[in-house]
């Protein structure tokens, strides 16, 4: 082998290399990309569907109800609360019109935050 033939060698193992590193950042990317949707896309679910049971006076008593009402209220951040969040209704149906209100906004923002965060995170084509 030439020294010639021994540096395209070389050069063609190195772009080689740079391409798999290159192909791999990226595939972490999408998948983080992905991750981050769908944990942005069910905490915006939790708080609809915690909203919508407010709303219906679903039973808080039940086990599934009280779950989603939970999420829900993780979800809201202390920021989005029904109880203190960013409007405050007064009677009557205060409660419902605070978890629609406010719920509501939270799961909009979880949206278009999620949808940023992977516009900023996923590879661009």
């Amino acid at each position: 082998m030439t020294v010639s033939e021994e540096g395209e060698r070389k050069s063609s193992t190195a772009r080689d290399a740079a391409a798999v590193a290159k192909a791999t950042v990226s595939k972490v990317r999408t998948y983080l990309g992905r991750l981050i949707w769908l944990v942005c896309v069910l905490a915006a679910l939790a708080l609809a569907i915690g909203a919508l049971m407010v709303a219906l006076k679903a039973n808080q008593d039940n086990g599934l109800v009280k779950g989603v009402l939970d999420l829900a209220d993780t979800a809201d951040l202390g920021v989005f609360s029904r109880t203190n969040g960013i409007k405050e209704f007064s009677p009557p149906d205060a409660d419902i019109k605070n978890a629609l209100f406010n719920w509501g906004i939270g799961a909009l923002v979880w949206l278009v935050a999620g949808r940023i965060l992977v516009w900023v995170v996923r590879p661009r084509s």
